[in-house]
């Protein structure tokens, strides 16, 4: 049945002239399928290079919705539109709009983790990779940072600037899943083992580790590194994806239930159905997007090159 499938929908590609994007967390399935695997922004961005008439674009609303902004004169799909990020959904736009009013001379700046309507109010937004540089190149004292609040104290660490997080619950609760615990018993059974360990833990998870990466990150240090073991503390289907970039080294799940579920909702059947029909078509409004384009657009011009989630 996979197999069959996965024949299909090579077929269809080529019939609808489609490319296939994967995020870093999305079934291995799904990975070994795609034309090209990354973080949410590399995969934004990498569609706005190629020739495809067609995106089907296997991550989260946002990502999908991120896409779409880039690339008007193309078809973005998702194959399940249930595929919703909880932390992007966390933000909402009056928040955003109220928090401005509360700190006037504050500059926002959101996450690339959140909602298209909500990104449009921005002044900037950022990744989890170049938060903090982004951050420290603006002029304004006072940063109102959202959605995810373990970012914000990322970010806080390193610079002298007043970060408000937006909401003060803001969380990925995947993220959340790990504890010191957990870090220190992986490091008790693995003492050679590096921690690479992302900015949406906890505090106490983030101090324990020997370097804080996005997933795009994790993917240069693990290259880098004479280290032969490593200790991930993200979603597991990062794990996976280390796994087959680097079969010399192992790669240990700091949390074996780290499972976005929102990510696994995207199967074979699913893309399958998608490109066959083209169902599932993104949209979004021109003056959302307009507006949360030059947010990005702005991001670019402050960092260069942006690694992304």
């Amino acid at each position: 049945m996979a197999d069959r499938l996965r024949e299909e929908i090579i077929k269809l590609k080529a019939e609808r002239e489609a490319i296939i994007l994967a995020h870093n967390y999305q079934r291995e399935e799904i990975q070994l399928l795609a034309d090209y695997i990354g973080d949410s922004l590399d995969l934004a961005r990498y569609s706005t290079k190629v020739k495809e008439k067609v995106v089907a674009f296997a991550g989260v609303d946002f990502m999908a919705q991120t896409a779409a902004m880039l690339n008007p004169d193309k078809t973005v799909l998702i194959p399940d539109p249930m595929a919703r990020c909880p932390m992007a959904a966390q933000l909402r736009l009056e928040m955003v709009r109220e928090a401005r009013r509360r700190h006037p001379g504050a500059a926002v700046v959101l996450y690339i983790n959140t909602l298209a309507e909500t990104r449009a109010e921005a002044d900037i937004v950022c990744t989890s990779a170049n938060a903090t540089q982004i951050v420290n190149a603006l002029e304004e004292d006072e940063i109102i940072f959202g959605p995810d609040k373990n970012l914000a104290w990322y970010v806080q660490q390193r610079s002298d600037k007043r970060i408000i997080p937006l909401p003060d619950f803001g969380y990925c609760y995947v993220h959340r899943m790990f504890t010191a615990a957990d870090i220190l018993l992986k490091k008790e059974k693995y003492p050679d083992a590096e921690v690479l360990v992302h900015p949406e833990c906890d505090p106490e998870v983030q101090r324990l580790a020997s370097h804080i990466c996005s997933t795009s990150q994790m993917l240069v240090r693990a290259k880098a590194s004479p280290a032969k073991r490593f200790i991930i503390a993200t979603e597991i289907g990062m794990v996976e994806r280390l796994r087959r970039e680097f079969p010399d080294k192992e790669f240990v799940p700091a949390l074996d239930t780290a499972v976005c579920q929102q990510m696994k909702k995207h199967d074979l059947q699913k893309l399958y159905e998608s490109l066959r029909d083209l169902k599932h078509v993104v949209k979004v409004p021109p003056d959302v997007a307009a507006r949360a384009r030059r947010a990005t657009e702005r991001m670019l011009e402050l960092s260069g090159r942006a690694t992304g989630d």
